[in-house]
This record gives C-alpha cells, sequence and structure tokens, in this order.
C-alpha cells in the first residue's frame, strides 16, 4: 500500500557520500551559514525533477517516524515543498514529483515543532521557533502526516534552520503566483507529437466529438463565448439546442446570473436532456424575443420540463467549509476526542450528513432522468458547485460509461474544470473567504458509491485518493485557477481578456514554462507504472460495457410526459407551475431572488415511489437497467478511513499490525465485497462459486 503514511519497501543502506541536488537557484541557505560543500552533498531526489525556478532553502538529516520500521532519510525544504528523501531512493527523471514524499507549502495546514514530551510549538506563518526540536509534525491539508525526527551529534542546529525554512517558505508561498505548472521536458514527453490523456475540452473538435459519444442529435457546439466575452467563467463552447441561433444564445444568457444560461450537461440515450444554468437575474427587463429563446432553451425540445431548485435540502458553502475543518480537527493523531465519544463528534460535523443529502438529491433526480423523455435543468445561482456535483453524480448513477477510469476522468473535466468551478477559492488558494471543498465532498460521494456498487466501477479507491490529493499539488492548472479563462490565460493560450484566442496548442507565450496539453490527468508526474496499476478496480465486472448497455434509441421503459408540462422539484416532491421563466405575466416577479418557486411540503414518499409506484396519467415505469439507487440510511454512508484517517496510520486496515478487531473487520468487508461479486460469476463458472480462492483469484 502507498497511501495512508506507509511508504513502500526500500532497500536501504548506508551512503559515504549523498549525491548532488541538481537544484536551480542557490545550493545554500543565504544567511544561514550553511557550508556551501556540505550542501552539494544533498541526495538526488530532486536532481533531474526539479520545478521551473526552485531552489532548495534548507535541508537536515532525519529519520521519518510512524511507519514500521522507521525510514531514515532527508528532509528538505525548498521554496514551493517539502520532501523528505529516503536514503537509497533515486527520484525517477520522468517522475518530477512523488506521490508519497513531496508535500507541497500550500497543502501544509498545520507544523509542530517538538522537543521532549512536553515542548511542543504550533508554528504559524510568521513565527519564532523558541528550540531546537527533536521532532516536526506537518499535518497536510489532505489529511496526510509527515513525522520527522532528528538526528543527534552536533546537527541540531540543521534541524532549527531546516524548520524554520519550512515557516517562512509557507508565509511566502502563494499558490496563484508561485505554481506555475511543469514543463513537458521536464516530464521526459515530447511536445510535438504528445496528446492529452483524455480531451481537455479546449478546441471546438473536442466538443463536437463529445455531443456525437453522447449521440445528442438535438444539440450542436455553440461558438459564442469563443472570446469569453459572455462568461469568462464559462468554457469557450458549450451545447446549445439546434434551433438556436448565436444571438439569441447572448441575449438569453444576458438575463442569467453571471451570465451562466441554460446549456447541455449529458444527454441519456433514452432521450432525456440533463441541462444546468444559474439563477434568474431578475433584476433584467428581458423582451418577449428573449423570453422565447429562454423558454425554448429550457424545454430542450420536450414537453415536459422539471426545474430542480439545487440547493435545496442541500448545505451552504459556509456549513461545507465548517464541517470539512472539523472533520481535519477530530481526524488529527492527537485529536482531544476521547475514544467512546469518537463516533459521537464524527456525526458532530455533519459531513455525513452532507455526503448523505448530495447522494438521495442526486438519486431524485437521477429517477426524474431515467424515468420519462424529458429536460430536467438544475438550476443554482452561481451554477459552479452543487450543479457540478450534481451533474455528476446523476452521469454516475445512470450512465456506466461514466464509470470507466476514462470515463470517470472525462466527466470531471467537462462538469468540473471545463464548466468553471472555482477549484483556487474554494480550496483556500486565493485568500478569499469563499473557501469550501465542494469538489472533496463529491469525491467522498464517489467513494460511497464505490463501496456500495464495488462491481459497478472500473476504477479503484486509490484512484479516488490520487485526485483527492491532486487538488493541492503545483504540477498542472487544472486544479490551480477558478475558470477555464484564468488557466488559458496563464498557460499561454491567450494574452488577455479580449484577445482572439490563438487555436491549437503549439503556440504558448515566448518564455513561458507552461504547456496547456499539461493536465493532471498525466499521472506518471506523480505515480509510479506500478502506482497507476492501482487505480484500476480488481471487482469491476467486464460485461459492464457501455455499448452493451443501452441502444442508442428510445427505449421502452422511456415514456413521453405529458403535454406542455413544467413541474419544479424541492423539497423531495414535484409541483405544477404555470410558467417557466420569473419574468412572464408576473412583473411582481421581477424583485424577487432566484428562488422565486413556490416552496411545497417534504413528501413523505420518496420519488422512485412518485415517479414508478403510484397510478398516474404518466403510467408506471419498472426501473430502468444500468441505474444505481444508493441506500442513504445511517449505516450505509460511511467514513471515508483511508483518506481521513492516513495520519493514524494504527487504525489504518491492512497497514499496521493486526489486531483482533481490526482483523474481524477486514474480514466482514472482505465477505461483504465477496457477497456482492459473486452473484455476477456466470452459470458455467457455478461450480466455482464454492471456492472462495477462485473468487479471489478472478478479482485480482
Amino acid at each position: 500500500m502507498w497511501w495512508g503514511g506507509r511508504g513502500q519497501s526500500f532497500n536501504i543502506a548506508p551512503q559515504k557520500e549523498e549525491p548532488e541536488m541538481g537544484l536551480s537557484g542557490p545550493k545554500s541557505v543565504q544567511g544561514t551559514g550553511m557550508p556551501e560543500p556540505r550542501s552539494r552533498q544533498l541526495g538526488s531526489c530532486l536532481a533531474s525533477g526539479g520545478l521551473p525556478g526552485e531552489r532548495i532553502l534548507a535541508w537536515a538529516p532525519g529519520v521519518r517516524k510512524g511507519l514500521e520500521p522507521e525510514m531514515p532519510g532527508t528532509l528538505i525544504c525548498s521554496n514551493l515543498r517539502v520532501t523528505f528523501q529516503p536514503c537509497g531512493w533515486q527520484r525517477s527523471q520522468e517522475t518530477p514529483l512523488s506521490s508519497e514524499y513531496d508535500f507541497s507549502l500550500a497543502n501544509i495546514g498545520r507544523l509542530e515543532a517538538v522537543n521532549g514530551p512536553s515542548r511542543v510549538q504550533l508554528l504559524r506563518p510568521g513565527s519564532l521557533l523558541k528550540f531546537i526540536p527533536e521532532e516536526i509534525l506537518i499535518h497536510g491539508q489532505d489529511f496526510r502526516l509527515l513525522r520527522v525526527g532528528f538526528e543527534a551529534g552536533g546537527l541540531e542546529p540543521q534541524a532549527f534552520q531546516v524548520t524554520m525554512a519550512i515557516v517562512q517558505a509557507r508565509a511566502q508561498n502563494s499558490l496563484a503566483q508561485q505554481y506555475v505548472g511543469i514543463t513537458l521536458s521536464k516530464a521526459g514527453q515530447s511536445s510535438d507529437s504528445r496528446k492529452p490523456p483524455i480531451p481537455l475540452l479546449e478546441t471546438i473538435e473536442d466538443w463536437e466529438t463529445e455531443r456525437k459519444k453522447q449521440a445528442a442529435r438535438g444539440w450542436r457546439v455553440s461558438t459564442v463565448n469563443e472570446r469569453f466575452d459572455v462568461a469568462t467563467s464559462l468554457p469557450r463552447y458549450f451545447w446549445v439546442p439546434n434551433r438556436t441561433l448565436d444571438s439569441e444564445v447572448r441575449r438569453a444568457f444576458g438575463h442569467f446570473h453571471q451570465g451562466r444560461g441554460p446549456r447541455l450537461s449529458w444527454h441519456h440515450p433514452g432521450g432525456s436532456d440533463l441541462l444546468r444554468c444559474g439563477g434568474f437575474y431578475t433584476a433584467s427587463d428581458p423582451n418577449k424575443e428573449d423570453i422565447r429563446a429562454v423558454e425554448s432553451m429550457l424545454q430542450a425540445g420536450h414537453s415536459d420540463v422539471v426545474l430542480v431548485d439545487t440547493m435545496d435540502e442541500l448545505p451552504s458553502l459556509a456549513d461545507v467549509q465548517l464541517a470539512h475543518l472539523r472533520l481535519r480537527a477530530l481526524c488529527l493523531p492527537d485529536s482531544s476526542v476521547a475514544e467512546d465519544k469518537w463516533l459521537s463528534a464524527l456525526e458532530g460535523t455533519r459531513w455525513l450528513d452532507y455526503t448523505r443529502s448530495c447522494l438521495r438529491k442526486a438519486s431524485d433526480i437521477s429517477v426524474l432522468v431515467t424515468s420519462r423523455v424529458r429536460s430536467v435543468v438544475l438550476q443554482e445561482r452561481g451554477d459552479r458547485d452543487f450543479n457540478g456535483l450534481l451533474s455528476s453524480l446523476v452521469q454516475l448513477l445512470s450512465a456506466p460509461e461514466a464509470r470507466t477510469l476514462l470515463g470517470f476522468q472525462s466527466l470531471v473535466q467537462r462538469e468540473w474544470v471545463a464548466a468553471g468551478h472555482p477549484f483556487l477559492t474554494r480550496l483556500g488558494g486565493s485568500g478569499a473567504s469563499e473557501e469550501a471543498p465542494v469538489f472533496l465532498l463529491f469525491l467522498d460521494c464517489v467513494w460511497q458509491l464505490l463501496q456500495q456498487f464495488p462491481a459497478e466501477f472500473e476504477f479503484s479507491e486509490f484512484f479516488l485518493l490520487a485526485l483527492h490529493d491532486s487538488v493541492r499539488v503545483p504540477d498542472t492548472l487544472t486544479f490551480l485557477r477558478d475558470t477555464p479563462w484564468e488557466r488559458g490565460k496563464q498557460s499561454g493560450q491567450f494574452n488577455n481578456y479580449t484577445q482572439v484566442y490563438t487555436a491549437g496548442y503549439s503556440q504558448p507565450l515566448a518564455g513561458s514554462s507552461i504547456n496547456p496539453q499539461l493536465s493532471v490527468w498525466d499521472w506518471n508526474l506523480r505515480y509510479s507504472n506500478k502506482q497507476i496499476l492501482q487505480f484500476h478496480n480488481p471487482g469491476y465486472d467486464p460485461e459492464h460495457c457501455p455499448d452493451s448497455w443501452l441502444p442508442r434509441q428510445q427505449p421502452s421503459f422511456m415514456v413521453p410526459g405529458p403535454p406542455s408540462s413544467v413541474w419544479l422539484f424541492s423539497r423531495g416532491a414535484l409541483t405544477p407551475l404555470n410558467q417557466l421563466c420569473p419574468w412572464r405575466d408576473s412583473p411582481s416577479l421581477l424583485a424577487v431572488s432566484s428562488r422565486w418557486l413556490p416552496r411545497p411540503a417534504i413528501s413523505s414518499e420518496s420519488l422512485a415511489d412518485q415517479e414508478w409506484g403510484l397510478p398516474s396519467h404518466w403510467g408506471a415505469c419498472p426501473l430502468p437497467p444500468g441505474l444505481l439507487l444508493p441506500g442513504c440510511l445511517g449505516p450505509q454512508i460511511r467514513l471515508w478511513r483511508r483518506c481521513y484517517l492516513r495520519g493514524r496510520p494504527e487504525v489504518q486496515m491492512g497497514l499496521s499490525a493486526p489486531t483482533i478487531s481490526g482483523l474481524q473487520e477486514e474480514l466482514s468487508h472482505l465477505q461483504e465485497l465477496l457477497r456482492k461479486w459473486t452473484p455476477r460469476i456466470s452459470p458455467e463458472d457455478h461450480s466455482k462459486k464454492r471456492n472462495p480462492n477462485t473468487i479471489l483469484s478472478q478479482s485480482c
């Protein structure tokens, strides 16, 4: 296992002389008096993989603790990261970053210096260390823990120097300014013939290919935002109905918050369309033509339209941030919560409650999309947070192709990166007060689905952990900007807001160290081939092939809705509406917020019961094949232990010395997985089902 604070096995041998570091910039610490010859004898973990503009600030020999056995090596601080180099470990030239040993400065959530059992100092940016530390603890915002003890014998000053270097580097570090990515040459790849691992949706060809893949025949790629003059938070291209002109799109989008008008998110093979948009800008005064264009875009050629109030029953951004802070504090190794009250404290964080709410609402929206042919519109005021979360979950629940490794990466690229989720702001990198890890909440929801449906997903928990840790790694611009416009400007695709976009990837700015093709999906920047192989779920059923799921035509289980029906989905219930737009025939609505729609009482029935179990003019429909409906009751929502408890290796199953209770829990979990996988074995292999060894060999 290579996550959770336990490194790989290394052949550790004493070295007489450490090789040269080889980073650009000075090789000694200014003002510290560190001898230049000794600085040149640092290990080679960054020898051929130094980041652009990176320089060493300080280093000290030490031992990484919390592992079995403890790992000797060198702790190194640069102006971009803290890294621990085990003795004898060589950094690959093709992997300039390490998923195990690198700790970006932006990822440091808490830094502690320890001297003896009673002297502990919490070091904030600008703090002055009051003693020479025997040990430092670096707590990551991604729940990782780097614990390093320093050697005695006259080397204590180096421990002081490297600790103060980390403190000062944190104070000077700015995620938005310092981290600008890695050149392809550092990744050991050629920019001439290289293609992105997945479509980055930065060209009109990418969008057209994706539209054809979804068989969205009633939609086209609009170029109205090619210069980002409609909305800088939207991609340059997006899908609009065929019959809607770009001039109509431009006017209609002006009546939505931040110019984020209705556009296609996903086309269901059965004929339904899932759209997303911002809140109505009710202070505007649209003419009749604009209202007709807005209604036409929301209806998307369907007679049955459902408006979904995205934020209804979901937490606010402040709620998500507070829950994540409480969860992180609870999972610290030195948490003051007693063991017998730990589970109560976990419930008190509300993190699991918010995960449960997101899954429940996504399940209801999936029923809306798959039960009959209709247009389902997700409406959130900003259209940049929970719209992306719910849209992504709906596709995971409804479309097997989204559960493949490639499909899931494409889904994240489309619904989060290209759609303009403000990663930098939400993860605290911009200094703004609107921090809220909505994307990390989404990954937790996906992990819950993976636990409940282990044979339905091609990717594994380790892939989700890698993606979770990538949001604060300074290797690419994927998660380091708030909008596609900022990302493209930084990568050298264009110089300013009004300049015409330069097509292709071959003309970056002169002197720029960024290649716009490089993305977070280039996993070989930080992970070895052996690690990348663990991204694949061994229990994935290969029969869940997207081609065998549904024909590209309207299947029998999809039925049309009633003529010209408009509905509001809020608080778990469907309520009929008289009109789609708040401006039509209702002048008083011009003064109300985007939540102008009526609030029905919370339904005591699930939406699945309303859609499929109740007799109505719609008729009853069976549960469509390929649709997953997760359980959301208390014990069905679990804590993501391998992620949140990585700083406490003693509670990591399979990573520490086994205990009776730990073995019992591990055995129970394996039996549950076997129970879910066993029924999927073909009839001809029925004779082999009784042999557990056969089952395990098939799933490995």
